[in-house]
């Protein structure tokens, strides 16, 4: 991997559509990849099929990696990521970095809570920077010093 590589996560959680595109505008944010195993949610706008949608409206490319990078995992998501699927996932993320800055999306609006603590951490053990973005006005950066 060549030069330095900071991926974004965010957790949708309740918010407004608008709310949420803000939060990707203030962070140059260009290719959302999904890591919700099914994507799907109670609220429309952050259904697969209509977050596409909107996202390409706003100039933001949205991806689907929950085949590869979705949690609830048979055997835990901590053992998943020791497996080739999740390697392969994990690559296919990082090469999103050459269509511009990419930020990775779940549900839960902290990272602690979720499975994008596991792809974080990884991540920054291949020597990428990650950037948790909590509200407009807190945001957690992980890496390497």
């Amino acid at each position: 991997m060549g030069g330095r590589v900071t991926i974004y996560t965010i957790g949708h959680g309740s918010r407004s559509k608008e709310a949420f595109l803000n939060l990707l505008r203030n962070h140059g944010i260009k290719v959302l990849a999904d890591v919700r195993r099914w994507p799907t949610s109670k609220t429309e706008h952050f259904k697969r099929e209509r977050l596409k949608e909107w996202l390409s409206e706003a100039g933001i490319e949205y991806v689907w990696l929950g085949d590869s990078l979705g949690g609830y995992r048979a055997g835990g998501y901590e053992a998943y990521t020791q497996t080739e699927r999740f390697k392969e996932g994990l690559m296919a993320l990082v090469e999103l970095t050459k269509r511009g800055r990419v930020c990775i999306m779940c549900l839960e609006v902290g990272p602690s809570g979720c499975h994008r603590r596991f792809i974080a951490e990884k991540l920054v053990s291949m020597g990428c920077d990650v950037v948790h973005i909590i509200s407009e006005k807190k945001w957690i950066r992980v890496g390497q010093p």
